[in-house]
């Protein structure tokens, strides 16, 4: 059995990489190619926290796994990860663990790769300016995404604390130098979206963290952080003027998401404004942007899917470059 530390993967996996592979669980997903039982969610209410228990098998790669996911928000004020996580990777010609990985980081990178995925299929071609919102632990590999997929002038990075915003986007304009690309942190919401392109929400927020009426024509918006059915980021207007709404997976969206469970259980948006799976556009089974002034808007709450893809091929690579412990038991 091999055991993966972040740093480890770090050494021998790419953002794009990591593209590659949630582009091919993505499409696996939606084609049915899985098995992928919808989440376990355990609260621990005396924290505010929930723990995730995410299953999973992809049968053409002969490979299953579970993650064990938390979110436990005050974590941050133990200099500890809000969102700890351990992927199990197991052979599924055998049933036997052949791989434990860093799942915090694994989490980041592969939901971070998700969301570029639907950018790089949806967004207009000459996006030019982006907007982030939220700065906690998903929002690096959020902001390396979008940098990887297009070749963007500026992002406007927004917090509600606009100290952290300001540290993040400093931090990341040293880490992203290669990307030419101007990190600014704004003082609201308002600031970071108007004329932008592309927009990221990636928090735990439940309440809308932007105005729909401010996102211009032709805009893409990625809804990633709401992942409860009382989160609610992405404010109901923009459901109501995006003229394709697509999701990682229909069915679990609508059994987890406030963003969209709140409006449909009120009854002020319906399933037909709903596009269907981005994993169908990759497979050319729906059509993605086809005008330069649609509104775009992708939403995922994860799946297991896109752990095990991503973790069998960095276990693979792993393999091959010969990294990684090895433990037995």
């Amino acid at each position: 059995m091999l055991l993966l530390t972040k740093q480890d993967i770090q050494k021998i996996f790419t953002m794009q990489d990591a593209l590659e592979a949630v582009k091919q669980a993505l499409n696996i997903y939606s084609s049915g190619g899985s098995v992928v039982p919808l989440r376990v969610n355990i609260s621990a209410p005396n924290y505010e926290g929930q723990t995730l228990f995410m299953p999973g098998y992809v049968e053409s790669l002969g490979s299953m796994g579970v993650k064990i996911v938390s979110v436990f928000p005050h974590n941050t004020e133990k200099g500890k990860p809000s969102v700890p996580a351990t992927m199990v990777l197991l052979d599924g010609t055998s049933g036997e663990v052949c791989c434990i990985l860093d799942g915090t980081y694994l989490t980041q990178l592969r939901t971070g790769a998700t969301a570029g995925a639907a950018t790089d299929l949806l967004a207009r071609s000459d996006a030019k300016i982006g907007a982030l919102i939220g700065t906690g632990g998903q929002a690096v590999t959020q902001l390396e995404a979008m940098l990887a997929v297009r070749n963007l002038r500026e992002v406007r990075i927004f917090s509600r604390n606009l100290e952290h915003a300001q540290t993040f986007g400093t931090q990341m304009q040293t880490k992203f130098t290669k990307y030419g690309t101007l990190l600014r942190a704004v003082e609201t919401s308002e600031e970071a979206i108007t004329d932008a392109d592309i927009i990221t929400a990636v928090t735990t927020s439940h309440q809308p963290v932007f105005d729909g009426h401010l996102v211009k024509a032709g805009a893409h918006i990625n809804g990633v952080g709401s992942y409860l059915p009382t989160m609610q980021e992405i404010d109901e207007f923009i459901l109501h003027r995006a003229d394709k709404i697509y999701f990682d997976s229909q069915e679990a969206v609508l059994a987890e998401a406030g963003d969209f469970i709140i409006p449909l259980t009120q009854g002020t948006i319906s399933m037909d404004k709903f596009t269907g799976e981005i994993g169908k556009v990759i497979s050319n089974n729906l059509p993605g942007r086809e005008t330069p002034l649609e509104i775009t808007l992708f939403k995922t709450v994860g799946m297991a899917v896109l752990d095990i893809v991503t973790a069998q091929k960095i276990y693979q690579k792993a393999l091959e470059q010969d990294i990684g412990q090895k433990i037995s038991f």
